[in-house]
């Protein structure tokens, strides 16, 4: 993707192979799901331990979701 080669607010998913975006958009991953592959991808070069909370917020959703449909 062409506008994947300019990043704003960083190099954190520039400097992977696979951008999380590219892999989310060619498999057509739901919004909770996606956030969930960004957040892990990107843990250890942007925000740390924070962002493996946000990741675990968004699996907590997903978890929650799941739990109460019948």
């Amino acid at each position: 993707m062409e506008t994947t080669k300019k990043q704003e607010g960083g190099n954190h998913y520039k400097d992977l192979v696979i951008q999380p975006i590219e892999f989310i958009l060619a498999n057509d991953i739901p919004h909770c799901e996606a956030c969930v592959i960004k957040y892990i991808t990107r843990w250890k070069t942007k925000n740390g331990i924070e962002d493996l909370r946000k990741a675990r917020h968004y699996i907590d959703i997903l978890i929650e979701n799941e739990s109460t449909k019948s």
